[in-house]
């Protein structure tokens, strides 16, 4: 693991984290405009106007261009598992833009989820793998990938508020781990030439999958709080990634003794993921629009006062 991906992997990671606090932002400017497919376009085509949501997708662009650098010279079950400096970045960065702190509780739980995943992660040291995916691979993991974003957003719309937050979160981190792998897999074939990898699939599957994993992003940020959703998206894009990683490119993760701190890593992951559900249940609304009410419908509640 070199300097140089770690580095580049953090910025990638504050840059998303302000993209999505930024993007929260003018979801939480712009009022609840009722729910369907009609409603949910014209909110959004009112959203892509705001300063706030422009600035996030210019830093969604440059994220994109910083994790493009970090997979060139780092493999993929390493740069992506750096994303989970996102998780206190988010908080860092919406404490300035919301001129509120969230509470004690969010702040440990997106701790425990960092940090775990941080130490699952050291402790598995992923190995280096093949600059491009096994011959054959990806049809089937494409398939499947396919599935799981269907049956997450399928169940996103049965329910409302912070779950629905959560399941399209997760929908959108396969997306963006999809999108990753196979930006990996597009860097691999650059040495035959620009030319000949626009001649290939990747870079066009790659525009979708980024795609429809960027517009599951802007309905998990109207969804519910970033509470709920960014720390679906970090980990689930993190350890999609390793799954992807170890299918399609052979990026296996260290056993043995390594268990143990493996072990503690998913624990503490555990107990962030219940300390943060604790937290969403206390109220902890952090990241509304400073002057407007708790969220962006109609007839939401003053958010209670935070306490540090």
């Amino acid at each position: 693991m070199s300097v140089l991906t770690v580095v580049l992997a953090l910025f990638t990671a504050l840059s998303n984290a302000s993209a999505s606090v930024l993007q929260r932002r003018a979801a939480t400017d712009q009022a609840e405009g009722g729910r369907g497919i009609r409603q949910a376009v014209r909110w959004l085509a009112q959203v892509l106007r705001r300063p706030h949501w422009l600035a996030g997708t210019g830093l969604l662009v440059l994220s994109t261009v910083l994790q493009a650098s970090a997979l060139a010279v780092g493999s993929l079950s390493v740069v992506q598992p750096l994303l989970a400096g996102e998780l206190l970045f988010t908080l860092m960065v919406g404490s300035v833009v919301f001129h509120r702190r969230p509470n004690r509780r969010t702040w440990l739980a997106f701790a425990a989820l960092a940090a775990g995943l941080a130490l699952f992660l050291g402790a598995a040291a992923p190995s280096a793998g093949r600059t491009t995916a096994v011959a054959g691979r990806w049809a089937v993991t494409g398939g499947a990938v396919l599935c799981a974003v269907v049956v997450l957003l399928g169940a996103a719309l049965l329910v409302a508020g912070a779950p629905r937050a959560v399941l399209l979160g997760l929908a959108s981190a396969v997306s963006f781990a999809a999108t990753a792998a196979l930006m990996k897999e597009v860097v691999g074939h650059l040495g035959q030439g620009v030319d000949v990898v626009l001649t290939q699939w990747p870079p066009y599957a790659g525009i979708v999958a980024g795609t429809v994993g960027f517009l599951l992003l802007q309905s998990a940020l109207r969804a519910g709080s970033l509470s709920a959703s960014q720390p679906a998206l970090t980990l689930g894009d993190a350890l999609t990634s390793v799954a992807l990683g170890w299918v399609l490119f052979e990026e296996h993760i260290g056993l043995g003794l390594r268990v143990l701190p493996e072990a503690v890593g998913v624990a503490l992951i555990g107990a962030g993921s219940v300390g943060l559900a604790s937290a969403l249940a206390a109220g902890g609304a952090w990241d509304t629009a400073p002057g407007r009410r708790n969220g962006s419908g109609p007839g939401a509640q003053e958010p209670s006062p935070q306490r540090s």
